[in-house]
């Protein structure tokens, strides 16, 4: 497969969210010293009034995001997944989603492909910390157009929500112009052996494994979660009592990530074979994207093997 163009995912925010406060002038940008990175740079240079650089302090971002909430502003409060999140959690847990604020916190350079900035910076714990905040929604986008409708839909939601990206550049495969709904899960391939759920950067390498497992007679079904909170339990549910055996992929911790809503929701409503790509329970290094994609098994030949594990699990159950 041959994506049409390739581009990092934190400029589509960047985009949209200049799109997004030319059409709205209660939206308001706030970043914690890292304007740049974020590409918060041309919101900045339209709307000065609007933008807030708060430093080096990201708890103080978050308060003053709610108070702009509180005032009927839409604050969109941005850093590196590792600090937005794991940094100003209680103030987030308290002040964000308690008081179920309007606030977009805004996560860029998510999982192990902040490559090497290494593990300081790597945080994949980010969506289980997240997912288990009442009133939270999660989202964690595929490619740079997915990442910009996503921004567009975030500005028009009511309440707060945790959008993940990353930093380096990968395939943009997904439509230009796209309808983003919040809650529901595009149906990127259909299949009836193996059901492959996948989430942010892993969605690409997802649909490499459906056409590699295809060379082995093996027709696999991918969707891409992008909302992880709420999850589309009934377009999961559909996929997974058609071909009874699914493999999840995603740059996060396997605890309290994608495959774990995934285990948990098959395991009240259709218990069937489940293999999770993810990062088990270690921290990241140091290193290229590429490499730690791949050493750490984030990469279409580990979601092949998993889905041929899946559907000889799936079979030695129909046997018994």
């Amino acid at each position: 497969m041959t994506p049409l163009n390739f581009k990092d995912t934190r400029s589509g925010f960047g985009e949209a969210l200049l799109q997004s406060g030319k059409e709205n002038p209660d939206i308001f940008a706030l970043c914690a010293d890292l304007t740049g990175s974020l590409k918060m740079d041309a919101f900045k240079k339209e709307f000065p009034e609007r933008f807030i650089q708060t430093g080096i302090a990201e708890a103080n971002m978050i308060g003053i995001s709610a108070g702009l909430a509180l005032s009927g502003k839409i604050p969109f409060c941005g850093s590196f997944a590792a600090f937005v999140s794991g940094r100003v959690y209680d103030q987030i847990r308290m002040v964000v989603a308690y008081s179920n604020l309007n606030v977009k916190i805004i996560a860029s350079h998510a999982g192990i492909t902040v490559g090497e900035d290494g593990a300081t910076h790597q945080i994949m714990e980010d969506i289980g910390l997240m997912k288990m905040l009442p009133n939270m929604t999660v989202i964690n986008t595929c490619d740079f157009n997915q990442t910009k409708a996503a921004t567009f839909a975030i500005a028009k939601h009511k309440g707060p929500v945790y959008l993940r990206f990353g930093r380096p550049v990968v395939p943009n495969f997904t439509p230009e112009n796209q309808r983003f709904e919040i809650g529901k899960a595009n149906i990127l391939r259909e299949g009836s052996d193996v059901t492959i759920i996948a989430t942010g950067h892993l969605v690409w390498e997802s649909l490499v494994a459906a056409e590699q497992l295809n060379e082995k007679g093996i027709d696999a079904e991918v969707i891409n979660i992008h909302t992880i909170k709420p999850l589309d339990e009934e377009a999961v549910l559909h996929s997974v009592r058609k071909t009874k055996c699914v493999v999840t992929a995603e740059e996060h911790f396997r605890n309290g990530g994608l495959g774990d809503s995934i285990a948990q929701l098959l395991a009240r409503e259709f218990p069937a074979p489940i293999e999770m790509i993810a990062v088990n329970d270690r921290f990241g290094e140091s290193g290229t994207p590429e490499q730690l994609m791949h050493k750490y098994g984030l990469d279409a030949p580990n979601i092949v093997l998993a889905a041929q594990k899946a559907k000889n699990r799936k079979n030695e159950m129909i046997k018994f």
